[in-house]
């Protein structure tokens, strides 16, 4: 068998391992230093070494874990549930009230946190008891719930699009700056369907109960001030000296990171237990994507090694589509992985062995970055493994997860829609990053 079939032998080994639960990260080493012995000799030992040591060297990479401590400090001290509250009070008049505070608390949030699972999570445990005690739909709760909580995938600075910089070859602040707009963007596509929805249905999210809203006008003003005012302008603040190029991801994360910790101790919502927990929970998770960063990097160079990855990228050109029937090729490839597999192997996997194909047409390696975060937000809610279903259905045991699913489609289908804007206008995601080099 030639190198290149063999690799090819290797990458089906590889997701057939995946798929019936092995561990990703040493699934990928065992595969890869075993058949990359068997193919390359002493070689694929070197290739380890090397892969594994320039992603100890990375610094783009050592931002991860500040922005996992942000997000996970802001969860353990309360301080989402209170800017959650603030904003429903704002809007306890409006109907739909409570979906439109799930939102924005949603798109806050996410610019504190690129983790999906804990985003949705949070924002079940905080908003789904009023939900129901407002008598909202079930299905259109689950819905935003879930979609709001996909955001983090997306809006930087995104944990997913830090790591796949390196994968494509391009910084993360353009990633960053190019993902503002489409985040934002789908946002507001997901407030204005809850919006028409709750006007033409009221009973869809009728406004709040009179003994659930404020005692007064400055009581909601105190509580915004106070309760969204900080946490906004940290996390816009981070987010800013990044985008206008005043620092580096790692130093605005390590800066957003001390400067949310003083405020939780400021309002003094941080005990020893929360912060050991949020210290604990940041060391896991990063440890958990950068340890599959290193193995799918080594797994790429054995795989690239061989010649498989250029044997797909021939044969796929050898179809000879036009440049947007491909991206749709590939972006479909990616959407239908993303149904059983988390981000992480796609990006670190199955991006690399497509990017050739990419390069050679022409397309915007920004652009095409924007389109698969998209795409695999999209896959987070797409029955019947989306994974986002699992994460509410654990902290709202009584919904049916039939009516959740039911939920999710609709936002589906307007993520759909969001993703076919930003590949019919491409300016969508490229204009930010170039007003900012300009």
């Amino acid at each position: 068998m030639s190198p290149e079939w063999f690799g090819l032998l290797l990458l089906v080994i590889l997701f057939g391992a995946i798929f019936i639960g092995f561990p990703i990260a040493f699934t990928l080493i065992a595969v890869a230093i075993i058949g990359g012995y068997i193919s390359l000799g002493p070689l694929a030992l070197h290739l380890m070494t090397l892969q594994f040591f320039s992603v100890m060297r990375d610094p783009t990479l050592a931002s991860v874990p500040f922005f996992l401590f942000m997000g996970y400090l802001l969860e353990q001290a309360g301080l989402m549930e209170r800017l959650f509250r603030g904003v429903q009070l704002a809007l306890a008049s409006v109907r739909g009230s409570l979906y439109l505070a799930v939102l924005i608390t949603a798109t806050i949030f996410a610019a504190a946190t690129g983790i999906v699972g804990s985003s949705v999570t949070l924002l079940g445990v905080m908003a789904a008891p009023a939900m129901k005690r407002s008598g909202y739909d079930v299905r259109m709760s689950a819905g935003v719930i879930t979609a709001g909580g996909t955001l983090g995938i997306l809006i930087p600075p995104s944990v997913m699009l830090i790591v796949m910089g390196p994968v494509v070859g391009v910084p993360a602040t353009d990633l960053f700056a190019a993902a503002v707009i489409p985040g934002l963007l789908l946002s507001l596509l997901y407030i204005g369907y809850a919006l028409v929805r709750s006007y033409l249905n009221p009973a869809l999210g009728p406004p709040l109960r009179l003994d659930e809203r404020a005692e007064s006008v400055s009581a909601v003003v105190r509580e915004l001030v106070f309760g969204i005012a900080p946490v906004v302008i940290i996390i816009f603040a981070t987010l800013g000296v990044i985008l206008a190029g005043i620092a580096t991801p790692t130093d605005a994360g390590a800066v957003g990171a001390f400067a949310v910790l003083l405020m939780t101790l400021v309002y003094r919502r941080m005990t020893w237990a929360k912060f050991k927990t949020a210290t604990y929970s940041t060391l896991l998770t990063s440890c958990m994507i950068l340890l599959l960063v290193a193995a799918s990097n080594y797994f790429g160079a054995v795989f690239s090694r061989m010649g498989s990855a250029a044997l797909i990228a021939e044969s796929l050109l050898t179809l000879d589509l036009p440049p947007t029937a491909m991206l749709l090729l590939i972006l479909g490839i990616i959407f239908l992985l993303g149904w059983p597999l988390e981000w992480v192997p796609i990006v670190l996997i199955v991006v690399p062995i497509l990017l050739p194909v990419v390069q050679k047409l022409g397309i915007d390696l920004v652009w095409f970055c924007t389109l698969v975060a998209v795409c695999l937000q999209t896959a987070w809610l797409s029955p019947p493994v989306a994974l986002s279903a699992y994460f509410l259905k654990g902290v709202v045991p009584d919904w049916e997860l039939k009516d959740i699913y039911a939920g999710m489609a609709q936002f589906m289908v307007l993520q759909i829609f969001g993703l076919l804007l930003i590949l019919l206008i491409p300016e969508l995601a490229l204009w930010l990053p170039r007003v900012l080099r300009d």
